[in-house]
């Protein structure tokens, strides 16, 4: 965690009223246990989370096949080039180390005929079928995150939604941070902070968040929103087409249209 970062947060970015997101509720026509999913805004476009592939490629052991040779003792040996430091030893939320490389869902999805996203469902852990059977992902490919950016795309992100709002980083913003981030432990007085983009990166580093992005982010003018539900692999950002389709053609981001779920 970057202190400096953790102590911009914790001044900039103070909890309030619940409230905030009847808004959220109502739209999106749920009670947020997940994250508040909207509607498009009046467009819509899904970030897919960023996965990695180390440079050895994909192996034929399963992460869980090669987690609990190295618990029993297994080392370099178990697959030869392959340090278990480079498999273990990387901090969530940030590029695993200087052996891995980003590996695009569209470059995975022409590889095993596997599409991006199946007709009708959301990018999640039953994406890629075919490295999921039958024991699970092969070590040498790093998986999205589940419930959360890594630090790249967020950042990213956060440019991207400066760039695209009238008052740009002095933008006023609402996060909500769904109870099951907050250990499930209150389900009636929902987790809502306040603030402004200028700081929403420092976000990533609040130390009372475990290292979570927000559910849901929106400008207080609602003119745009995101959401990264607790459950799936990808981000959904609603708003107006300009900020939608720079979202779709950006280079570092990777994002796409999910008509059924727009």
């Amino acid at each position: 965690m970057n202190e400096t970062s953790a102590a911009l947060a914790t001044a900039r970015w103070p909890l309030t009223a619940a409230g905030e997101t009847d808004w959220l509720r109502e739209l999106a026509d749920d009670d947020g246990l997940t994250g508040f999913m909207p509607p498009a805004l009046p467009d819509a476009a899904w970030v897919l989370h960023t996965m990695y592939e180390h440079e050895l490629g994909p192996t034929d052991m399963s992460y869980a096949a090669y987690q609990r040779a190295v618990l029993n003792g297994g080392g370099p040996e178990v697959i030869p080039g392959l340090d278990p430091a480079d498999v273990f030893g990387g901090t969530p939320g940030e590029p695993p180390g200087p052996r891995w490389r980003r590996l695009r869902w569209a470059e995975l999805s022409k590889r095993t005929g596997d599409p991006v996203a199946p007709e009708g469902r959301l990018p999640c852990y039953r994406s890629f079928p075919s490295l999921r059977e039958p024991s699970g992902w092969p070590v040498g490919i790093a998986g999205p995150s589940e419930g959360s950016l890594d630090r790249t795309d967020w950042n990213r992100l956060v440019d991207i939604l400066t760039e695209h709002s009238p008052q740009g980083p002095e933008t006023r913003c609402m996060a909500y941070y769904n109870p099951l981030l907050q250990r499930a432990e209150d389900f009636g007085n929902l987790h809502v902070r306040a603030g402004t983009l200028a700081d929403a990166k420092a976000l990533y580093d609040h130390p009372d968040e475990d290292g979570w992005t927000p559910s849901n982010l929106w400008a207080q003018d609602r003119s745009w929103a995101l959401c990264t539900d607790y459950d799936l692999w990808a981000t959904k950002v609603v708003g107006p087409a300009p900020l939608i389709e720079a979202l779709l053609n950006d280079r570092e981001i990777e994002a796409l249209r999910l008509p059924w779920a727009h």
